[in-house]
């Protein structure tokens, strides 16, 4: 088992304080890690070729999820945006104590234009992770969305506004600020494992998260099965589509 898979923290109080009075504030760079010894800041990855990451926005998640078995599936993440588009960008991973989003907070500071904030936050459903505030400041620094196993608050204007934000949780409840966890290393959202630069892709299905190593395979196959699907739709104009493919499953064939 994957240690992000296994790793879960106890849950931690809220913050007194509200959203607005402190939940866009953020952390200066290095801070954190001085200050607070619970938690690891690591390396950016390589940011992957734009062209790559344009390419695989154009494609459904559906296809993504079945063009490769390294593609993973986030499970349970809903969509909490009604506007917004599809997301598609590399990971930058944050794991977070359970209710705590310190370093989601300094995250969006790090963020490069483009990245995907993914949290693990133990799918922790009590305390918001994710406000109108932090949505509101990511989206100024060029932030493509987020990606939290956890709750978020506010979602009427997240509904409204332009990013798109997938989380298991809504929760009016506000987040503790202790520090604790770890931002660009492996983490684990709705069962799937990422690891910082990997791509991440989400639309109204769901999310899926590709391997960047395994992103330009990931992308050919998905084409590929584009290709057959566009097949399959003109020989059901026609009225040409057969299924013996079905008859020959039922007997144990391989199914096509």
């Amino acid at each position: 088992m994957s240690a992000a898979r296994a790793r879960r923290s106890a849950p931690a109080p809220a913050a007194a304080e509200g959203e607005g009075e402190g939940e866009g504030a953020p952390v200066r760079a290095g801070a954190a890690a001085s200050v607070q010894p619970r938690c690891r800041i690591g390396q950016a990855p390589p940011a992957p070729p734009a062209t790559l990451v344009e390419a695989l926005r154009a494609c459904a998640t559906a296809n993504l999820a079945d063009s490769l078995p390294q593609v993973q599936v986030a499970l349970g993440l809903v969509p909490r945006h009604d506007k917004a588009g599809v997301l598609c960008g590399p990971a930058l991973t944050v794991r977070v104590a359970a209710g705590d989003n310190l370093l989601a907070q300094h995250a969006i500071d790090l963020a490069r234009p483009g990245d995907v904030i993914v949290i693990d936050g133990a799918a922790h459903a009590q305390c918001a992770l994710v406000g109108e505030t932090m949505a509101r400041w990511a989206h100024a620094r060029g932030v493509a969305g987020f990606v939290v196993d956890g709750a978020v608050r506010d979602l009427e204007p997240l509904r409204r506004g332009p990013l798109p934000i997938y989380a298991r949780h809504v929760s009016p409840r506000g987040p503790a600020r202790t520090g604790a966890g770890e931002i660009y290393g492996e983490v684990c959202v709705g069962g799937a494992v990422v690891r910082a630069g990997d791509l991440v892709v989400g639309d109204l299905d769901g999310v899926v998260c590709v391997p960047q190593t395994l992103a330009r395979a990931a992308l050919e196959a998905c084409l590929q099965l584009a290709a057959r699907e566009r097949d399959t739709f003109e020989a059901i104009r026609r009225g040409t589509l057969s299924r013996a493919w079905i008859a020959q499953a039922l007997r144990g064939g391989a199914a096509n």
